[in-house]
């Protein structure tokens, strides 16, 4: 089995350029794509894809992408160029329904060349920059650029454009409820080597923010911290309860469950319940044997976000 504690130290200074790049490009990861549109002194369209990315702040809101200098020549992609004449652009995202597009607009094409024509894309008018949107993405931030971040100045190097966001265009049906919901919009996003990610479907899982101050995974009892069958991520579902509960109350909502025997609840509930009931009944014969049961019906009703039964199931070994 292989050591998950054993690392690999890796000196930036000393490694090769591809190396770093490769060890950024999979560790951070994956990462939005930014397909920002930009526009040269003489009027010429430009549109190019980067995954060095992300947003700031909302009050005033802020985005931040980074065009990288040649590895090769340190020489400068067009959209740097531009923006150091005409501090503006537009970013658009990239759904799953454009990602071969806009990776044919990410080649190395002259300044002369027009991307939205190369990759097929229809250029409109902005509201108040002068660089032209993408129609066919559903989500544009037009841009004034207030700030360039040189990183370096040598082949290889980021330069950080810092761009408040001034205007927001976003498609009608993505809306909802004011939110964006992630199989509407389905994104994509960058990961290693020649490797993507589908933001939508199966890959989006939700996580529920903690409310109140949790108890943490360190005042969780022993017994639980040393589990085989509980993973990481359960023991974080199990340290933001607010507070441990006492036998009694142990007691009391078993004993609530077993006066309705189970009615009414998902199919999927009474399978963890009838696997803490299997347990149960093993606990005077099989101790082992019963508290690996009962375990597992409580990393099952984790993954169901039960947190209240997993609690309480996994205190009952205790007492």
């Amino acid at each position: 089995m292989t050591d998950k504690r054993k690392f690999i130290s890796i000196d930036p200074n000393e490694a090769p350029l591809k190396d770093v790049h490769n060890l950024l490009l999979g560790g951070v990861a994956p990462r939005p794509i930014a397909l920002v549109s930009t526009i040269s002194e003489d009027g010429r369209n430009n549109l190019a894809p980067f995954s060095f990315f992300n947003a700031f702040g909302a009050n005033p809101p802020y985005v931040v992408f980074s065009p990288s200098l040649s590895g090769r020549d340190g020489s400068a992609k067009d959209t740097l160029v531009n923006i150091q004449k005409i501090p503006e652009c537009v970013i658009q995202v990239v759904p799953h329904e454009l990602v071969e597009q806009i990776s044919l607009a990410s080649t190395a094409y002259g300044p002369e060349v027009d991307e939205f024509i190369k990759s097929g894309f229809t250029a409109i008018e902005s509201d108040s920059v002068r660089p032209k949107r993408v129609l066919e993405s559903p989500f544009h931030m037009e841009c004034q650029v207030e700030q360039i971040i040189p990183l370096g100045g040598k082949p290889g190097s980021g330069n950080l454009v810092l761009c408040r966001v001034i205007k927001f265009h976003i498609a009608e049906h993505l809306l909802q409820d004011g939110i964006i919901y992630p199989d509407s919009i389905d994104l994509v996003g960058r990961n290693s080597g020649n490797f993507y990610t589908r933001a939508s479907g199966a890959a989006i899982f939700r996580v529920n923010k903690p409310v109140g101050i949790g108890v943490g995974i360190d005042q969780l009892p022993d017994h639980i911290k040393a589990s085989t069958i509980l993973s990481a991520n359960n023991l974080g579902q199990l340290g933001s309860v607010l507070r441990i509960p006492e036998s009694g109350e142990v007691d009391a909502y078993f004993a609530s469950l077993r006066a309705t025997e189970g009615s009414g609840q998902e199919s999927e509930s009474e399978q963890y319940w009838q696997l803490y009931l299997d347990g149960e009944k093993l606990m005077d014969t099989d101790e082992l044997k019963a508290k690996e049961l009962i375990e597992i019906s409580a990393a099952k009703a984790l993954a169901l976000n039960d947190i209240q039964f997993a609690l309480f199931a996994l205190l009952s070994i205790g007492l």
